[in-house]
């Protein structure tokens, strides 16, 4: 498969295009930037493989016959549009996490993927950290017992509000779309819970420090028919270890440091380490993709997975 990038953002260029180049039967081929200089350049640093690799024209750069697959890796308002512009020219999409900002661009985005038969991912990388996946798998076998509560902490210190996920132009959320996002889905994966079934949820919510009107730190409370109880925090004002817990009936789990880009950290199972190879999360996430492409399935996190964290991000600050 062919793929090219949309956006020359940071996570592109350090967690995408690596992953591109480390596996096989699978090409960089071409990068869309709104600026064709910062195009142009990006082609040349991520070695794009098309013999015309940069576009700043969104028409121009999905009418190429040879490109397969879009990473979509533009601001979070962009997402839906990008999605929904990549099946129209028959592309099959993935896209970076929110899917949307509003329900009824992620509800169009999916219904136009299927009405174009293209496979349409979204990008929770974490489910590919292979700590997690093992643990995940342990689980499910009863390792802990009953799952009593889980709770999440990601975080990272923001020096002022130049991010643009503090604006209101390309952005909606700050801290809950970068971080707090994944968590959510992590909760439901490892919860093996739907936020349908949620009977009580509680958000605190900060801002001030840096903008008025964006959440800065995040805490998401939830209550489950099934009495599970979960909490999930996200922050840009503090920098601290990433802490994933897992509490069961009969044991427990700790993650430090699991919660992030590498597939690195240290996963604690009932007081025991437990062992896994690191390898990147990225990579997972891209061979799902291909795999849900070439197998004419649903990738392990389709849009319809997705929407429900958008809905729950809406919830918890609309």
């Amino acid at each position: 498969m062919n793929i090219g990038i949309i956006s020359t953002s940071e996570i592109a260029l350090r967690a995408h295009v690596p992953a591109l180049h480390a596996l096989q039967d699978v090409t960089l081929w071409s990068v869309l930037s709104r600026d064709r200089d910062r195009a142009l350049a990006f082609a040349r640093q991520a070695n794009c493989a098309s013999p015309a690799p940069a576009y700043d024209d969104l028409d121009s750069f999905l009418a190429d016959p040879l490109l397969d697959g879009v990473i979509v890796t533009s601001p979070d308002k962009l997402h839906a549009e990008h999605a929904i512009a990549c099946a129209f020219a028959g592309k099959h999409v993935l896209v970076e996490k929110p899917l949307a900002t509003e329900m009824n661009a992620g509800r169009r985005a999916i219904d136009v993927c299927r009405s174009q038969n293209v496979v349409l991912a979204v990008g929770y990388h974490l489910r590919w950290h292979p700590g997690h996946r093992e643990l995940q798998r342990r689980l499910r076998q009863g390792s802990i017992g009953e799952i009593e509560h889980i709770r999440l902490l990601y975080s990272w210190q923001q020096a002022d509000a130049s991010n643009w996920r503090a604006h209101d132009e390309v952005g909606r959320w700050w801290a809950m779309a970068a971080t707090g996002s994944h968590c959510l889905d992590l909760l439901r994966w490892f919860g093996d819970q739907s936020f349908v079934n949620v009977t009580k949820r509680h958000a605190s919510i900060r801002s001030g420090k840096w903008t008025q009107n964006r959440d800065e730190t995040a805490m998401l409370s939830y209550e489950y028919e099934n009495g599970m109880t979960a909490q999930v925090t996200s922050s840009v004002l503090f920098d601290a270890p990433s802490r994933f817990e897992v509490f069961g009936s009969n044991g427990y789990a700790f993650c430090e440091s699991t919660v992030g880009e590498e597939g690195t950290g240290r996963i604690e199972l009932s007081g025991r380490a437990m062992e896994f190879v690191p390898s990147r999360p990225f990579e997972g996430e891209i061979l799902d993709f291909v795999a849900a492409v070439r197998e004419h399935r649903d990738p392990e996190v389709s849009g319809e997975v997705a929407l429900e964290d958008v809905k729950e991000l809406l919830l918890a600050a609309p």
